[in-house]
């Protein structure tokens, strides 16, 4: 089975109070240590001074191993602090829980750590008199263990109260992690509660600055499936609409050639069942490539119906211009074979690369040479040019020499079914709306205008430079 992850509340709430944890840990091991340092320092002093008291005061004996009884005990700690008298080698005083040895053997002057027996013992040593003077030693010594006694009291208090402060530490952050993950909660119940057809933007402003991307993100993936819904809707409605005429058409001479009397009647229906079929099946291909089209803006694009930037092409597939346009001019020859036309092709020598997909390059190029073929009468002439100006990566020129568009008609050229009148010319207007699409969907420039050389129309499709 498949490892299930925490959820991001749980992540945040272990990472926060683990944190927290290892804080606490730090911050009691430092008291520790600061603590106890400063606590031997008081001790320490206060070892010099009894043993400073002691080198002051008189000490009665009443034999060579005289003892002096510790007073009656005014303090818990009181029976682990003892104190030596040595005089000349010999013990003169004790404290009554102080061993017959000395304390700190070798009378080194000052504090240092011995032990005796099983006890250890913090041992400050005092020593009076110099040269062939009396000496007399005096040993003030403590028990380590008391100093960790009064380092543990000391601090019980204070860490018993930060670990009882942990739990309600760990309260807090949990609720503080709930609170602060509510409104991405709530846009996921929003989310969710959306039906298929509702993609209306969400609320961006109400959002935390932090879910604001994520938002944005929803957001632009709403109107993208919006434009793909768009483009569906609007290629079933293409294809309803155009369909019905060729459809009707094939079933009309059908009939006619079911009810003919003679060959020739029936061979000139039948020819127009094949001509009806031809123009069914191209009108079909048109309104696939147009849907391909719309469908790779609505998955690529930014949703919002702008044209893709050329930055957004970085990563497009590179093919030659020139080669494509030699390939599609060797295409459509015999079609124009069979009107008379003549094709002229000028491209450079050398390769000229856009960024563009080679499928989608040869429907632009397909379509453009086959409107200039179509709408122009028999005998003309089609020139196109491939060329890689200043200023631009490559720079497509078609032109024929027609009867050319009014401005009125320019003005409509690309709209899906519009198709200019008293051409004679079957069609539906669709191969000029999948150069416009074609055009929008990479970023490119085309212009259309009279041609200047042949009289007919001139269309100029503009690749721009790299950035």
């Amino acid at each position: 089975m498949p490892r299930r992850s925490l959820s991001l509340a749980k992540r945040l709430v272990a990472t926060v109070l683990a944190f927290v944890l290892g804080v606490w840990v730090l911050a009691a091991l430092v008291a520790w240590f600061v603590a106890q340092h400063e606590l031997n320092e008081l001790l320490d002093a206060h070892l010099a001074q009894t043993a400073a008291l002691l080198a002051t005061g008189q000490v009665v004996s009443d034999g060579d191993d005289a003892v002096v009884q510790a007073p009656v005990l005014m303090h818990k700690y009181q029976s682990r602090v003892a104190f030596q008298i040595w005089h000349e080698g010999r013990l003169r005083a004790r404290s009554t829980d102080a061993p017959a040895t000395p304390l700190a053997p070798g009378a080194q002057p000052g504090l240092s750590d011995q032990t005796l027996g099983e006890l250890s013992w913090r041992v400050f040593t005092a020593v009076s008199g110099t040269g062939t003077a009396a000496k007399e030693v005096i040993y003030v010594g403590e028990r380590l263990s008391a100093r960790r006694h009064v380092l543990v009291d000391s601090l019980r208090g204070t860490l018993f109260s930060l670990l009882l402060a942990l739990p309600l530490l760990a309260l807090a952050v949990v609720r503080s992690v709930r609170s602060a993950l509510r409104p991405l909660r709530a846009l996921g119940d929003n989310v969710a509660a959306r039906s298929p057809q509702a993609l209306a933007p969400l609320a961006e402003d109400q959002a935390p600055p932090e879910v604001r991307p994520l938002v944005r993100a929803l957001n632009g993936l709403f109107a993208r499936m919006a434009d793909l819904l768009a483009s569906e809707r609007r290629f079933t409605a293409d294809a309803a609409h155009e369909l019905r005429t060729p459809i009707a058409a094939i079933r009309m001479q059908a009939q006619v050639a079911r009810g003919a009397k003679d060959d020739a009647d029936r061979r000139t229906a039948l020819d127009a069942t094949v001509a009806g079929c031809d123009r069914a099946t191209r009108l079909v291909e048109q309104l696939l490539q147009l849907a391909r089209i719309d469908t790779e803006e609505a998955g690529h694009g930014q949703g919002d119906g702008s044209a893709r930037p050329a930055g957004a092409l970085a990563h497009a597939p590179i093919n030659d211009l020139a080669a494509a346009a030699a390939e599609q001019a060797a295409e459509v020859q015999p079609q124009l074979q069979r009107r008379g036309q003549q094709l002229s092709l000028q491209r450079p020598e050398h390769a000229v690369p856009v960024a563009m997909n080679a499928t989608l390059l040869a429907v632009l190029l397909r379509n453009l040479l086959d409107n200039a073929s179509r709408y122009s009468p028999d005998g003309a002439q089609v020139a196109v040019t491939v060329a890689a100006p200043p200023g631009a990566s490559a720079e497509l020129t078609v032109q024929d020499s027609g009867p050319g568009l009014s401005d009125a008609d320019l003005q409509r050229l690309g709209d899906r079914f519009f198709r200019v009148l008293g051409t004679g010319q079957s069609g539906s207007g669709l191969g000029w709306s999948i150069v416009r699409r074609l055009a929008h969907v990479h970023g490119l420039h085309v212009a259309v205008d009279r041609s200047p050389d042949l009289g007919g129309l001139r269309v100029r499709v503009v690749w721009p430079g790299a950035a």
